[in-house]
């Protein structure tokens, strides 16, 4: 049996006083994230520790990033320096949305977050927006020892530096096969170090970020610092940042940061006091 018309009216209105309500409540926390952080008078700022160029001992480029979108909200800046988990997931949980469980964060932001959409997918509680940087994996070469580079081939069975436990390690121990396993110096801890060893003549070539072995070799003569020629690593990827998916007022205010800074040219001036091209995402 169908309930009478003005029951029926009744429920109708009810419902859709629930979606209104429900709808609200998001964007009443929106505009609460923002708003918190003006009231604070404080932007907090997670960073990546010792992750050349871009923090280093309370310097770099994100940190340079971090104190322009503090100044942009009219805010100071609080820097909230972290090590990386074990993976993405647990830095965006550790640092974003949940808080460490040694007992600090998280923060309003987090900075060199990959814009990645299985990433998005796979952590719904944070909000990833304002690419602001695109790295890629790029091999440095001595004109000297390698005056071309077609292909790793190239290379023969000079010796080539790259930290084993990163991204440029695993493609080139796994490059062709295995080919050049046996030339990679693997034991340094970063692209930094690599592109350090080159440039003292201990190694013929270097891989690692684009950032990291620009900061340490861009404008050196005698170098030439090239793409990865392996395809999977052509277009790199986009680099932003993070906020808990409630704060989206806070994520369009630092989106418009961003994007002021770019066309002010501030932030490919970042980029380049620290020997780095910036690539806009």
């Amino acid at each position: 049996m169908r309930p009478p018309a003005d029951r029926r009216r009744r429920r109708l209105i009810t419902a859709a006083a629930a979606a209104v309500a429900t709808a609200a409540l998001p964007l009443a926390a929106r505009a609460e994230a923002l708003a918190r952080v003006k009231e604070r008078g404080r932007l907090s700022v997670a960073v990546y520790h010792d992750m050349p160029p871009f923090h280093v001992g309370g310097e770099g480029i994100d940190v340079m990033l971090a104190r322009a979108l503090a100044q942009h909200l009219g805010v100071t800046l609080s820097l909230l320096p972290f090590h990386a988990g074990e993976s993405m997931g647990d830095d965006l949980r550790n640092m974003v949305w949940r808080g460490h469980y040694l007992g600090f964060g998280p923060a309003d932001v987090m900075l060199h977050v990959p814009v990645d959409p299985p990433l998005m997918r796979a952590t719904p509680q944070v909000e990833i927006f304002a690419p602001y940087y695109r790295e890629r994996v790029m091999i440095a070469r001595r004109l000297d020892a390698v005056p071309r580079m077609d292909g790793l081939a190239d290379f023969g069975t000079q010796r080539i530096a790259v930290a084993g436990q990163s991204l440029a390690g695993w493609l080139l121990i796994g490059a062709e096969g295995g080919r050049y396993r046996d030339q990679l110096d693997t034991k340094i801890a970063d692209g930094t170090e690599a592109a350090h060893r080159l440039r003292r003549g201990e190694v013929a070539g270097a891989a690692g970020l684009a950032s990291e072995l620009e900061s340490v070799l861009g404008g050196a003569s005698g170098v030439a610092i090239e793409p990865l020629p392996l395809p999977q690593m052509r277009n790199g990827w986009a680099v932003g940042m993070a906020v808990k998916r409630d704060a989206r007022d806070l994520a369009q205010a630092l989106q418009a940061a961003v994007e002021a800074l770019a066309a002010s040219g501030e932030l490919a001036a970042m980029f380049a006091s620290r020997n780095v091209s910036w690539r806009r995402p």
